[in-house]
């Protein structure tokens, strides 16, 4: 027993490590549509078709669930956007990724950002109820709301609670999530969507802070 430990460290010593049970994590990627209009940058968003079974009518980019013919996250985020924006890859250009989030509900969403020519959209209306563009300068500008939900552990009822300190007792302690948003004409952006604008907003504000 102690050799074939002694072999199986020495290959953990070359293993990289990722992210504990990664592969039980359903993955998503998403694009944060960047629109040249007048000499000026804009945000673009899609509203959620009120047909779909999931979020309808809410406010979101364009991305989806990371399919096994996607090579990569971003492309599966331009896959993802030509086909509810209904425009061709070359019209999806300067594509940058930003940071992954892990979702506490086992998601794992990689955001990325490009330049989009919307000369050439056909939204597909069984997912896109409509698209608006929102001023990069508003976001930029404009700090959002920021509020907090607080997820209550809640085990299960056969849970072993004699085999734990304080049985039923015990001090959980709950996670709290931040829900960020932003209010733009009769627009409300929030949730993930917004806070992937904020996460972005604040890189290019460093990347600028750091080349002006």
């Amino acid at each position: 027993m102690k050799k074939r430990l002694y072999t199986a460290m020495e290959k953990l010593q070359q293993r990289t490590p990722t992210i504990m049970d990664f592969d039980t994590f359903a993955q998503y990627a998403v694009l944060l549509p960047l629109v040249r209009q007048n000499d000026d940058i804009f945000v673009l968003f899609e509203v959620r078709s009120l047909h779909l079974r999931r979020q309808p009518g809410e406010i979101c980019f364009p991305g989806g669930k990371i399919d096994e013919c996607d090579q990569n996250p971003s492309d599966a985020a331009v896959r993802e956007t030509c086909e509810e924006l209904g425009i061709q890859k070359e019209n999806i250009t300067h594509i940058v990724p930003l940071d992954y989030m892990l979702s506490p509900f086992g998601m794992v969403i990689y955001p990325f950002a490009a330049f989009v020519d919307m000369t050439c959209m056909k939204i597909n209306e069984k997912e896109v109820a409509e698209v608006f563009t929102v001023p990069l300068s508003f976001f930029v500008e404009t700090k959002p709301d920021i509020y907090h939900v607080q997820l209550e552990p809640k085990p299960e009822e056969h849970f072993p609670f004699e085999h734990i300190p304080g049985g039923r007792q015990y001090n959980w302690r709950p996670r709290q999530i931040e829900e960020h948003f932003y209010y733009y004409k009769d627009k409300v952006i929030w949730g993930l969507t917004a806070k992937i604008v904020y996460h972005f907003t604040r890189l290019i504000q460093t990347m600028e802070g750091e080349y002006a």
